[in-house]
C-alpha cells in the first residue's frame, strides 16, 4: 500500500528544492529556446527554395519557349540526273561512283563518228544550196533588166511599125492615084491612035503624027504597068508593115509577161534562200549533235549510279546522277502548333545524327501546305469518322555559308532541327 501510494502520489519537493534549479531544468530551457530557431531556419530555407524554384522555372520557361525543335527532319538536295540527248555507243566514262566532279567536267563520251559524217553531209548540202541561191540571186536583176529593155524596145517597135504602116498606106494611095492617072492617059492615047489611024487611012494626016500618037499610047501602057507595079509594091509594104506591127505587139505582150517572170525568178531565189536556211539549220543541228557526244557535269558534286562503257543509249536515257553536296538544305517537319511564332530568317541549329555535330542555319521558307496534302491520296477530313490529328508542315532551313565544307551532310540523313524564335 505504501509503495502504491508513493507511486500514485509522488513526493513533493520542498520549497528550497523548487527554488534551486537543477541540470535537467536547464537542459529543458535550452531545448525550448532552440526549437523556435530551428523552425525559423527551415521556414527561410523553404522560402528560399521556393524562390529558387520560381526563378529557375521562369528561366526554364523562357528558355524552352525561345525555340522549337523536331527530330522529324532530314537533309535534302536537288539531284541532277544526267541523260543523253542523242543515241549512240558509250565510248568513254571519265568518272567513278562517288567521285567529286567540278561543274563543266566531261563525264561521258559517246562515239562521235556517225555524227561527224552527218555534219560533213549537212555541210556539203549547205554548200550546194548556197551556190544555187547565189545563181538565183544573180538571175533576178538580169531578168528584171531584160524585161525592162524588152518592154522599151517592143514599145518602140510598135510605134515604128505603126509609122511604117501609115507611110506605106500613103505610098499605096499615091501609087493607086498614079495608076488611075496612067490609065486615063492611056485611054486618051488609045483614042488618039484610033483617030489618027482613021485619018491616016484617009491620008488626011502625015504618017509621022500617027507614029507619034502610037508611041505615046505605048508609053502610056507601060506607065500603067509601072504604076500598077508601084501600087502592088506599096500594098505589099503595107502588109509587111502590118506584119511588123503584129510581131511588135506580140513581142510587147511577151515583154509584158516579163514582170511575172521576174517575180517567178525572185520567188525561186527566195525559195533557194529558204533552202539555204534549212540546210544551215541542218548543219547547226549536226554540230549540236556532235557536241552532245560529250556530256558535261551540270553542277559540282558527287557522281552516283554511273553507266559503263559499251552501252547503246537512247535520247533521254539517264547515264548518272550528280549530287551537289554544297547545295543541301534541311527539311524539318514541325507540328502546326509549333509555327505560331516561327518566321523566315530566324536562326536555326541542326544536329546531325551520324556524328552529333551542330550546324548553323536559318529558316528560308515555310511550305504552303502540310505534308499529307502532297501525297498520292490526300486525306479527306470531311468524310468518314473525323479524328483531329496534329499535322506537320515542312520548313526549309538553309545552312550558313561554309557549314557543310566537309560534306558530311548527305541527302536523306536524319537530323534534329532547332529554330530560335527570338
Amino acid at each position: 500500500m505504501d509503495e502504491q501510494n508513493q507511486a500514485t502520489n509522488p513526493p513533493q519537493a520542498t520549497p528550497s528544492a523548487r527554488n534551486v534549479p537543477t541540470d535537467n531544468a536547464r537542459t529543458d530551457d535550452s531545448l525550448t529556446s532552440a526549437y523556435p530557431r530551428r523552425r525559423s531556419y527551415k521556414r527561410w530555407i523553404f522560402l528560399a527554395s521556393l524562390v529558387v524554384l520560381a526563378v529557375g522555372g521562369v528561366f526554364l520557361w523562357n528558355y524552352l519557349s525561345g525555340f522549337e525543335s523536331t527530330d522529324d527532319a532530314q537533309v535534302d538536295v536537288h539531284l541532277y540526273p544526267v541523260s543523253a540527248r542523242i543515241s549512240g555507243y558509250i565510248q568513254t566514262v571519265n568518272v567513278d561512283d562517288n567521285q567529286w566532279v567540278d561543274e563543266g567536267s566531261t563525264l561521258v563520251e559517246i562515239d562521235p563518228k556517225d555524227y561527224e559524217v552527218a555534219l560533213a553531209r549537212a555541210q556539203a548540202a549547205l554548200d550546194s544550196s548556197e551556190a544555187a541561191a547565189n545563181s538565183s540571186n544573180i538571175e533576178v536583176p538580169v531578168s528584171s533588166v531584160d524585161t525592162s529593155s524588152q518592154l522599151k524596145f517592143t514599145s518602140s517597135d510598135i510605134k515604128n511599125a505603126e509609122a511604117a504602116i501609115q507611110a506605106a498606106e500613103k505610098q499605096a494611095t499615091a501609087a493607086h492615084a498614079r495608076v488611075l492617072e496612067a490609065q486615063a492617059e492611056n485611054v486618051k492615047a488609045q483614042d488618039d491612035v484610033t483617030r489618027y489611024h482613021l485619018l491616016l487611012t484617009k491620008e488626011e494626016v502625015p504618017k509621022q503624027i500617027y507614029d507619034h500618037a502610037y508611041a505615046a499610047a505605048a508609053t502610056d501602057v507601060a506607065a500603067i504597068a509601072a504604076a500598077e507595079a508601084d501600087e502592088s509594091a506599096a500594098q505589099q509594104a503595107v502588109q509587111e508593115a502590118h506584119s511588123r506591127l503584129t510581131e511588135a505587139e506580140a513581142r510587147y505582150e511577151d515583154a509584158q509577161a516579163g514582170p511575172q517572170r521576174v517575180a517567178s525568178t525572185r520567188d525561186k531565189a527566195l525559195s533557194a534562200q529558204a533552202d539555204v536556211n534549212q540546210k544551215r539549220a541542218a548543219v547547226e543541228q549536226a554540230q549540236l549533235n556532235l557536241g552532245y557526244t560529250k556530256i558535261f557535269a551540270p553542277v559540282a558534286g558527287e557522281v552516283t549510279k554511273k553507266v559503263v562503257v559499251g552501252l547503246n543509249v537512247d535520247p533521254g536515257e539517264q547515264l548518272l546522277t550528280v549530287v551537289p553536296l554544297d547545295q543541301v538544305w534541311i527539311t524539318a517537319n514541325f507540328k502546326e502548333t509549333q509555327l505560331k511564332h516561327m518566321r523566315v530568317g530566324q536562326k536555326a541549329t541542326i544536329v546531325l545524327d551520324s556524328n552529333g555535330r551542330t550546324y548553323n542555319g536559318h529558316v528560308d521558307s515555310i511550305a504552303g501546305a502540310t505534308g499529307p496534302i502532297f501525297s498520292l491520296l490526300p486525306p479527306e477530313n470531311a468524310t468518314g469518322n473525323y479524328v483531329k490529328i496534329v499535322q506537320r508542315v515542312p520548313v526549309k532551313i538553309v545552312l550558313e555559308p561554309g557549314e557543310n565544307r566537309d560534306h558530311q551532310l548527305r541527302p536523306g540523313m536524319n537530323v534534329e532541327a532547332k529554330v530560335y524564335l527570338r
